[in-house]
């Protein structure tokens, strides 16, 4: 498994090599891949004069536009791949998707309703409706989890049904909001919901980075724990987990990390479910492997996807990933009594 291991994070660091390349040099003014390169390294100390023939223009367009759309794809792809593999784990369930506890619900509404209200401004750096989408995230998935403890337990099959039940009534009362509004406020908000990562940049970058790596890492250090709630929550106690406490921390930690996936780019299908079930095919369920490999692959498949959007003419991206990714749903489910979590 150890060897698997090796040739699987080798292939994934050469295809995100190859993204990374191929995301700075494509775009409306496309440039060579090997030029693309040589300007991103000649920003590095000691290197500057490694690109002399690259333009004043063509250096703002890879390292102001095309570089910062490309590290946040990575980290928004990277935090919705942990946050899916998180979820699954959590609940035992392989069909279980970061936005399952309102997340996606929660930062429609806020996002919807700052649009509507007239709301928009920034706010260090950052649109209010980045602010508000990671807001009403975070407060979705807090009142699920507070509503569904019962007597210091928080039984998994009360929070599923509890986040399906908020997620219905954020996604209503978003819905009563798009009616009540005006014309181009709808287009805005509709767009918004598609998910795309047009018109982001640094402030955006800064915004999910801390949740995206710190997030995530501390995931990593859960991960024995992880581990041990696939065995049941009496299984897990057994063995010395403190169980409603790693949950918890769990929770939080998944909903930070979805939460601020979404507040930045809008609702982005897929990722977070289909990811974690490619590595784990590969690798297996053992969560000291797969976070680590689900936080590069979710990186890489937004990025592709990214660059796919913006070859097509920029249409929103949560377009591209569920053409991707609801043809895999269809093959999981259709194959669902072959798969062992």
């Amino acid at each position: 498994m150890r060897q698997h291991y090796g040739v699987v994070i080798i292939g994934l660091m050469a295809v995100l090599l190859a993204t990374t390349v191929l995301s700075l040099a494509t775009g409306p003014s496309p440039l060579p891949a090997a030029k693309a390169l040589r300007i991103l390294l000649s920003s590095l100390p000691g290197l500057d004069g490694l690109a002399p023939e690259a333009s004043a223009s063509q250096r703002a367009i890879v390292l102001d536009i095309r570089l910062p759309r490309l590290i946040l794809a990575l980290l928004v792809g990277a935090a919705l791949g942990v946050a899916g593999a998180v979820m699954q784990g959590f609940f035992q369930n392989p069909m279980a998707a970061p936005s399952i506890l309102g997340v996606s619900a929660g930062a429609t509404l806020g996002a919807t309703a700052v649009i509507i209200l007239g709301l928009n401004f920034w706010v260090w750096g950052l649109s209010s409706v980045v602010v508000a989408a990671f807001g009403g995230a975070l407060v979705v998935s807090g009142a699920v989890y507070i509503l569904s403890r019962r007597g210091g337990r928080t039984p998994v099959t009360l929070l599923l049904l509890t986040g399906i039940a908020i997620g219905s009534l954020c996604s209503a009362v978003s819905s009563f909001i798009l009616f009540r509004g005006q014309q181009g406020d709808l287009d805005l908000v509709i767009f918004w919901m598609m998910g795309s990562l047009a018109n982001r940049g640094w402030p955006e970058v800064g915004m999910v980075a801390p949740y995206a790596l710190v997030g995530s890492v501390i995931v990593y250090v859960y991960s024995r724990d992880l581990n041990a709630l696939l065995l049941g929550d009496e299984q897990a106690y057994h063995l010395g987990i403190p169980v409603e406490r790693v949950k918890l921390i769990l929770l939080v930690l998944a909903s930070l990390l979805a939460a601020a996936a979404v507040a930045v780019t809008g609702i982005i299908g897929f990722v977070g479910l289909v990811v974690p079930h490619l590595i784990r095919l590969m690798v297996g369920p053992d969560h000291r492997i797969l976070l680590p490999l689900c936080f590069l692959a979710g990186g890489i498949v937004l990025g592709l996807s990214d660059m796919v959007a913006n070859l097509a003419g920029e249409i929103p991206i949560g377009i591209i990933t569920s053409l991707l990714g609801a043809p895999f749903f269809l093959y999981l489910l259709h194959r669902r009594r072959e798969y062992e979590f």
